[in-house]
């Protein structure tokens, strides 16, 4: 199967009926997964509903923020999210930007590639042996865990469960590779970074750990605004396009695809609280560049040029700043090209 056959959606947070509702249409139409992610609550709470509605769907957390949360707490949700599921959930853990870790929820970003690392271990530490009350004192630089005589109340349904790395630059491309079981590729990501950067880095990580293309999952996030009059495509996804833009973290991505002027120019606006400003910033090129929008046979010709280099694959309307027909507008379009009959 290709990754064109492996489609995820997004699930956020909404009202139980439309929640069962939503839910129920993925898994008839045989999609293989859905991603929560943490925009303020945690992603377990969603997954867990959706868990009791499905029977097949793969429930993903994409993403949880890692360093917010003790790595028990994490550990512990996702165990229990296998529970709820049969078996079926996957931790998606990711940094996010160092002025929501520290600012909004008041936690320790640190060097997030390291402290990501550590995370990481003591999860599947956790998930392993939390229900043997043989883990100890876990300790790191991050984290000291006094486990002694901490246990669960039963074995878990596995004793390892995939862990999913999303990336933007190399080394978290090249750490997935290294020790994790996936790598959620960033909605921001255009064709030439993936094949150029993030292809490269993912193997270096793959060789220096001596495993197997095979050993680990690429799923691509992408955002996608399906519509025959591509100028109003564009006009819609520019202000989501803006909104994740502006990081000054991601500056060294936005030189790397050539983006570097505008994305500075709105990352400026939003400094100065100019939202309007900032969106204006964000030119055709950019948006062009990383979302693929417009008609049916333009936007399945980028798509695929995208999913050589992929596994699966999760389109995403670009939400931010849409009126709720169009959103509804776009999430059909994605259900049609992608979940229908005529799928991609």
């Amino acid at each position: 199967m290709t990754a064109s056959e492996h489609i995820w959606a997004q699930l956020p947070p909404m009202p139980a009926k439309q929640l069962v509702s939503a839910v129920e249409q993925y898994e008839s139409a045989g999609l293989e997964g859905i991603w929560a992610s943490q925009t303020f609550g945690a992603p377990f709470l969603p997954l867990s509903a959706a868990a009791a509605v499905s029977e097949k769907l793969k429930l993903g957390t994409g993403i949880a923020l890692a360093f917010v949360r003790s790595p028990l707490e994490t550990a512990c949700n996702i165990m229990d999210l296998d529970l709820i599921s049969g078996g079926r959930a996957v931790l998606g853990l990711g940094s996010s930007a160092q002025s929501l870790t520290e600012g909004a929820f008041g936690s320790t970003y640190g060097k997030p590639l390291a402290h990501m690392r550590e995370v990481i271990g003591l999860v599947r530490a956790i998930v392993a042996k939390g229900h043997t009350g043989e883990l100890g004192v876990l300790e790191g630089e991050y984290h000291k865990l006094d486990l002694t005589h901490f246990r669960t109340l039963s074995a878990p349904v596995r004793t390892e469960i995939p862990i999913y790395l999303p990336a933007v630059f190399q080394n978290a491309c090249e750490m997935a590779g290294e020790i994790t079981d996936g790598l959620l590729g960033h909605p921001l990501w255009n064709a030439q970074w993936i094949r150029d950067v993030a292809t490269p880095a993912l193997k270096r990580g793959l060789d220096k750990a001596g495993r197997p293309r095979s050993a680990i999952t690429v799923n691509l996030q992408m955002f996608v605004a399906l519509n025959p009059d591509k100028r109003e495509a564009i006009n819609d996804a520019r202000a989501n396009i803006a909104f994740y833009s502006q990081s000054p973290q991601y500056l060294r991505y936005f030189d790397g695809i050539g983006m570097g002027d505008p994305a500075r120019a709105l990352q400026a606006c939003f400094a100065a609280g100019d939202l309007a400003g900032m969106v204006a910033a964000c030119t055709d090129e950019m948006v062009e560049s990383i979302a693929l929008v417009g008609p049916k046979d333009e936007v399945l010709r980028r798509f695929h040029e995208r999913v050589e280099h992929a596994d699966a694959c999760t389109p995403v309307i670009p939400h931010y700043g849409l009126e709720p027909d169009k959103i509804a507008y776009y999430t059909a379009g994605i259900a049609d090209l992608f979940y229908g009959n005529g799928k991609a």
